[in-house]
């Protein structure tokens, strides 16, 4: 359908200046007799030709624009019909238009500018002899296409900003969905095959527990992953996070790791606040078990007022170097959720022993 209405467009315009061609020829004849109507009828025809090329590169409308200058420099110096006929000036508008709307910045302006200069130049004969009327009206069919293809091309900008912001968003959403699921997750994996080590030294039948623990870890990673993936196929397969969930992610954690205490407010918040609340809670615990092996309590604590919620998440481990300067994917992608919502995110050290991680979420408007 869009190549039909592209050609469409291009049999339209060559039909239209076929026809204003075989006016001009007439009026001409009458008018100045014998052949001078030959010259408009042939420059006029080439640069029609030129815009129907114009897709097959600049070098169209180069050409298109150097037969226009041409002539209109020809018939001023030889006494010939003023230049750009309308037929002509049809064209050139049209070829001025297709490079604002398709064409680089440059590229569209240079093209713009060119045709505003033959129209400019044709008027500044015109008026040495008291011609002005074909100009004129070269200079409302150049100012009609540009008034049009200006705006459209702004609008496609726009668009185009808009898309890839979006697409921008998506990757980003995409890339804290994964490591929030896929970090947790491993992390797990990976603290139970540590402990697995310690306890084989010990008891070698305790490694069959651990053994089982990691097979529950890895069920459950895969089981989140492909949750993701339902997420990326099709939204309103969002897994949900509520307060449900919030327990269960905290006595996992327990069973591996150090005790959890955890504090929750009676109801629950808005869909996209309580998604937010629990990659808060599961980031800051693989946290924990990545970067204080030694912590022995954790206490997670979600508080409500007026004014929304607060998310505290602390540990009583030891000051460890490694933790002294947060990085990594999983504070960005918390302080990105946060800020999302409107709040903010505090991580660092506590006085004494230990780390904390707090976020305010402000209450959500319903929607």
């Amino acid at each position: 359908m869009e190549r039909f209405r592209r050609y469409a467009g291009d049999v339209a315009l060559a039909v239209a200046v076929a026809a204003m061609l075989a006016v001009q020829a007439v009026r001409i004849a009458d008018s100045w007799g014998g052949t001078y109507w030959v010259v408009d009828v042939v420059a006029g025809a080439a640069v029609c030709g030129t815009v129907l090329l114009r897709r097959r590169g600049p070098a169209s409308t180069v050409l298109g624009l150097a037969v226009a200058a041409a002539t209109v420099g020809a018939a001023a110096y030889a006494g010939l019909p003023r230049e750009p006929s309308p037929a002509m000036a049809l064209s050139l508008a049209v070829l001025a238009a297709a490079a604002v709307l398709r064409r680089p910045v440059r590229p569209a302006l240079g093209t713009a500018g060119a045709a505003v200069a033959i129209i400019a130049a044709s008027w500044l004969t015109g008026l040495a002899s008291g011609s002005t009327a074909v100009p004129a009206i070269g200079a409302l069919l150049l100012g009609v296409a540009l008034a049009v293809a200006l705006p459209l091309r702004l609008l496609a900008a726009r668009r185009r900003a808009t898309a890839d912001a979006v697409r921008r968003e998506e990757r980003l959403e995409l890339a804290r969905e994964l490591h929030d699921v896929v970090a947790h997750h491993v992390t797990g994996i990976v603290v139970t095959a540590q402990a697995a080590h310690i306890a084989a030294r010990r008891d070698p039948a305790l490694v069959d527990d651990a053994l089982t623990d990691i097979e529950t870890a890895g069920a459950e990673a895969l089981t989140a992953i492909r949750r993701v993936v339902g997420l990326l196929r099709d939204a309103a397969d969002a897994p949900s996070a509520r307060t449900e969930d919030l327990r269960e992610l905290v006595t996992r954690f327990a069973e591996r790791g150090p005790t959890v205490r955890l504090t929750l407010p009676d109801g629950e918040p808005d869909a996209a606040t309580s998604a937010t609340v629990y990659r808060i809670v599961q980031e800051a615990l693989t946290n924990v078990a990545r970067h204080a092996p030694r912590a022995t309590a954790v206490t997670v604590t979600v508080t409500r007022d007026r004014r929304g919620l607060t998310v505290e998440v602390t540990d009583d481990a030891a000051p460890a170097r490694t933790r002294r300067h947060p990085g990594g994917y999983g504070l960005v992608g918390m302080r990105e959720r946060v800020e999302a919502l409107g709040g903010t995110l505090s991580a660092g050290p506590r006085t004494g022993a230990g780390w904390s991680v707090v976020a305010t979420l402000p209450a959500q408007d319903p929607a």
